[in-house]
């Protein structure tokens, strides 16, 4: 490590800290291959470090992490190897101006007038390697280290069987093959998958994945892993045949490790000008989430081999190639407080307010967690350091957790007995993931959905009644819940934008038309979660009135057909909400009725009976019939089983009628269903195909 210079300079102070902090993440990185900063944070320090040294060239150091490659090399159980030519690192560009920047040295350098070719690749997110080969035959493997000295993981790299043992056409006595081990997407969550059922930790990402594979005392274990490695370039050259000449180009260069046996990338290219290497960095950002393969940039490097010698090197980098590196699409922030949002369903959703972080090109504050079980699962606490992710056009999300810098002050995150924005109770039926306000006719949340069920042809049927209205009429004030429409006049519309006397009448009939219904319709309306038409009917037909259905218990509930345990706490929660209540009482009041209670279930003369409806009936909707069906106790169904009834058969009847035949299902025409209908002591029979 440098030696600490005098803190008193406030510059040199900071310079300590920051060459102690990238030591320990380097080690961290290149020794444990379990980092705690992401590669945008560490490239952050590493920045601060170079201005401070930059402004200050006399406190550089030949030992200081600016002027080295990677990680010292430490004490491990894999043996030192010393590279015959060193590995270096490469610059990075974050800008356009950057990169312009670099070319500008490039062209001032080489005297030339205009950019040079440059051959570009993707900068694979991996393990960079080392590979001897002696006479073509591989006989060392080894990391990259401090760019001197790596470890031998010969052994761990004979089992990665995209890199070969011997080598085919022509070579020199001795040299070097520099490359990438990688692990692709699919290898990566094999392997997580094997390791969470084996109950071990799981690696946060491919490139730890794939470092940690080749730190494997056991290349057995390696050998499972499914790594890959591309090649890129070459390190040491020596005892070439006569007439034997290194590749002339960078490309061509590719091309030769390619008819050797290895394995390059298929999107390497050639860029001639500013304008191809911008397309062809744009091209790869636009294609990144889709490979095989991570990536987090492009590496852009002089083409002309001849070029590369004339440019030379500075302590740690090539002066003739560059990362032009893509916005981070992992970040490190965070999280300052968690709130839960209510959807218009009732739905509670946790979001989690973090420090602002630029990540996948765009800042992120604000990350949905799904549910309170996503928050357990992750340990996700107030107050968490958190990996942040944003591939794309992907939502962000939070990765994963960063247990080793929780600080003391963490606060757990659970979930809020009442409803944040209505104080209703919440609800979370045991096996839902879901939490949910049970204020559904009060909740402002989830008010306008509400209110648009409620007016909704099934329901209540108040025709015009549509989103846009409803809007306009929270939006002025003039409604709050679903009683308030029952008190609207026709004065009060007017003032609604683009609302004339006509509409405004139309709409107050329609409303006061919506006042009669029926008490499967006015259950249905009321949007209880879980109460479609069906349960509506059920549970109209079993209490046979209002009162008797809010005097029910949970076990009382679940005596109704097709109503199991779910369902009845859902209806009970709703229905016992001071505010739902409320609202039920005022529609009450201001004149919503339906006919005389509907008689036990029993009772009914279909009661018990399932019937499907198809084809296009004359006299009425099936909708209509259906509702008539409902209204003498029996079950509707969309679907034909060996436990229906009858099928009702309207004109152009289809497959249903057909399956129907099949089962020996009875059929009914339109005469019979109106036989059905018809209320009489004794049902009509059941026999007879239309």
């Amino acid at each position: 490590m440098a030696p600490l210079l005098a803190d008193a300079n406030p510059a040199r102070a900071r310079l300590n800290a920051l060459r102690a902090e990238i030591e320990a993440h380097n080690f961290r990185y290149y020794v444990l291959a379990a980092p705690t900063l992401s590669d945008a944070e560490f490239d952050q320090l590493m920045r601060e470090l170079q201005q401070i040294e930059a402004q200050h060239p006399e406190w550089i150091t030949p030992d200081s992490p600016s002027q080295r490659v990677g990680s010292p090399t430490y004490t491990t159980s894999f043996a030192p190897v010393t590279h015959a030519k060193p590995m270096l690192s490469l610059d990075n560009a974050f800008s356009e101006a950057e990169w312009d920047a670099f070319t500008a040295r490039v062209q001032e350098r080489l005297g030339l007038a205009s950019l040079p070719e440059f051959a570009a690749e993707p900068k694979f997110d991996g393990l960079a390697i080392n590979l001897s080969y002696r006479e073509g035959v591989l006989v060392q493997a080894a990391t990259r280290g401090d760019g001197q000295t790596g470890e031998d993981v010969t052994s761990n790299v004979r089992t990665i069987a995209a890199i070969p043992e011997t080598l085919p056409g022509a070579w020199p006595s001795f040299f070097e093959v520099r490359g990438e081990v990688v692990l692709s997407h699919a290898a990566f969550a094999a392997l997580n998958a094997a390791c969470e059922a084996a109950g071990e930790k799981k690696f946060v990402n491919p490139r730890n994945a794939a470092a940690g594979s080749l730190r494997q005392k056991d290349p057995r274990i390696t050998a499972k892993r499914q790594l890959q490695f591309f090649a890129y370039g070459l390190g040491a050259w020596e005892g070439a045949r006569e007439g034997m000449a290194q590749p002339a180009s960078q490309l061509e260069l590719l091309d030769w490790l390619q008819a050797q046996g290895f394995l390059v990338s298929p999107h390497r290219q050639g860029c001639a000008n500013r304008d191809a290497v911008l397309a062809y960095y744009h091209a790869m950002h636009a294609r990144r989430a889709s490979l095989e393969y991570d990536i987090d940039g492009v590496v852009f490097k002089v083409n002309a081999r001849a070029a590369q010698e004339a440019l030379g090197f500075v302590a740690r980098a090539p002066r003739w190639a560059i990362a032009y590196k893509f916005p981070a699409e992992e970040a490190v922030s965070q999280v300052q407080a968690v709130d839960f949002q209510v959807g218009r369903t009732g739905a509670l959703t946790p979001v989690a307010r973090i420090t602002p972080v630029f990540v996948g090109g765009v800042t992120v504050a604000n990350i949905t967690l799904h549910n309170i079980d996503e928050i357990i699962r992750k340990d996700i606490h107030v107050g968490d350091f958190v990996s942040v992710r944003r591939a794309g056009d992907v939502i962000p999300e939070i990765v994963a957790v960063l247990p080793e810098r929780r600080p003391p002050d963490a606060r757990a995150i659970t979930l809020p007995s009442t409803c944040p924005v209505c104080g209703s109770a919440v609800l979370r039926v045991e096996g839902e993931a879901i939490a949910r306000c049970s204020g559904g006719l009060y909740c402002p949340a989830q008010r306008r959905w509400a209110i648009l069920h409620f007016a909704s042809r099934k329901a209540m049927n108040i025709d015009g009644l549509g989103e846009k209205w409803i809007e306009l009429l929270l939006e002025h004030g003039l409604i709050a819940h679903v009683d308030d429409l029952f008190s609207l006049s026709v004065p009060q519309l007017l003032t609604l934008p683009r609302m004339g006397e006509k509409s405004a009448q139309n709409l107050v009939d329609a409303i006061e038309a919506g006042k009669h219904t029926t008490l499967p319709r006015f259950l249905y309306a009321l949007g209880i979660r879980e109460v479609g038409e069906v349960t509506a009917n059920a549970l109209a037909n079993h209490f046979g009135t209002l009162e008797a259905l809010f005097a029910a218990s949970r076990e009382e509930l679940q005596t109704v057909p097709d109503v199991g345990p779910i369902v009845a706490q859902h209806v009970h929660a709703f229905l016992r909400q001071p505010h739902n209540r409320a609202v039920i009482d005022n529609l009450l009041k201001a004149g919503v009725y339906w006919e005389n209670p509907t008689p036990h279930a029993a009772d009914l003369p279909l009661s018990g009976r399932v019937y499907v409806l198809t084809g296009t009936l004359s006299g009425l909707t099936r909708e209509e019939a259906a509702a008539r069906l409902h209204a003498l106790g029996a079950k509707t169904s969309n679907s034909v089983s060996a436990k229906t009834t009858a099928v009702i058969a309207g004109e152009a009847a289809g497959s249903k009628r057909t399956k129907a035949e099949a089962l020996g299902v009875p059929v009914l025409d339109e005469a019979a269903l109106q036989h059905l209908l018809t209320p009489t002591p004794t049902p009509p029979p059941q026999g007879g195909r239309g």
